[in-house]
């Protein structure tokens, strides 16, 4: 299990699963409906098996070309710690469970279960033969608080698909800034994205754009709900770090990227997620 769990990067898991929980919440709160611990154990195990079947299928697409990249060449199949089978395995038995979960929750997340699962495994092409890659790994993210809402209600609403927007926003900005370290190993293997495509300091700003429109789909929810000042707190706290991570990182120097990316965001999502959910909870 140790090196499953190495495969599938189980800490990534941070950065969506907070906004899962939002999604719940949202639901079970805005509806006035009572908390089912049996469906929010089954929104739990389709995170799960969706992020598994995702990381390790997109661990199988790469495996040639993380041989090749030095800052990739030690991922576990390269390494020879998992077989290319042993990934292809491991990514249909998820795909497997998440669509039984999928049925056990209700109809709508049955059928749209075949759809999550292109849009989560299909962007392991989708550096080959675009750009857009990072706005296809948000949306694959992005999926995580609107999903939840229907596991709840069974049903689509503004606010949620407002945090799911956050979401595939935020994410996108943040990979640019990751995929910044790949830049030059891009353009010589012809492979695609924003910062092999625009170059460094133009990708940059791209990924502020970004950023800036998840903070705008942050705050538009309160034109739709009533939230008290521990919401807009959470909201502060979330667009300053999305800032913090645009001050530590230039063209010139990228020695904090992973700061950027791993810790700070998964800070943003974690306290925006707390602060939210205590904010509903003291106005219920």
């Amino acid at each position: 299990m140790k090196k499953y769990f190495s495969l599938v990067l189980f800490a990534h898991s941070i950065f969506a699963l907070p906004f899962a929980f939002i999604g719940f919440f949202l639901a079970t709160t805005s509806n006035d409906l009572n908390f089912s611990l049996i469906k929010f154990i089954l929104m739990l195990l389709c995170m799960v098996f969706a992020r598994n079947a995702a990381m390790a299928f997109n661990r199988y697409i790469d495996r040639d070309i993380d041989i090749l990249n030095p800052r990739t060449s030690n991922r576990d199949i390269p390494a020879g710690k998992v077989s290319p089978k042993q990934a292809i395995v491991f990514t249909m038995i998820n795909c497997i469970g998440f669509v039984i979960a999928c049925y056990f929750i209700n109809p709508l997340c049955f059928y749209l279960s075949p759809v999550a699962l292109l849009i989560i495994l299909g962007y392991s092409y989708t550096k080959r033969f675009t750009a857009l890659c990072h706005l296809v790994l948000g949306l694959g993210l992005g999926l995580a608080p609107l999903g939840a809402y229907l596991v709840v209600t069974g049903s689509f609403d503004i606010v949620p698909v407002l945090y799911s927007l956050a979401v595939i926003f935020w994410v996108s900005g943040f990979d640019i800034i990751y995929a910044l370290q790949d830049e030059e190993f891009d353009k010589a293997k012809d492979l695609y994205s924003i910062p092999a495509f625009f170059g460094k300091k133009r990708a940059l700003r791209i990924s502020e754009i970004f950023h800036v429109f998840s903070a705008i789909f942050v705050i538009i929810p309160v034109y739709y709900m009533s939230f008290g000042w521990l919401y807009y707190l959470g909201v502060i706290f979330y667009i300053a770090l999305l800032t913090y991570q645009h001050i530590i990182i230039s063209p010139t120097d990228l020695r904090r990227v992973n700061r950027a990316f791993m810790t700070t965001n998964g800070i943003a999502s974690v306290v925006f997620a707390i602060f939210f959910l205590l904010d509903i909870w003291i106005q219920k």
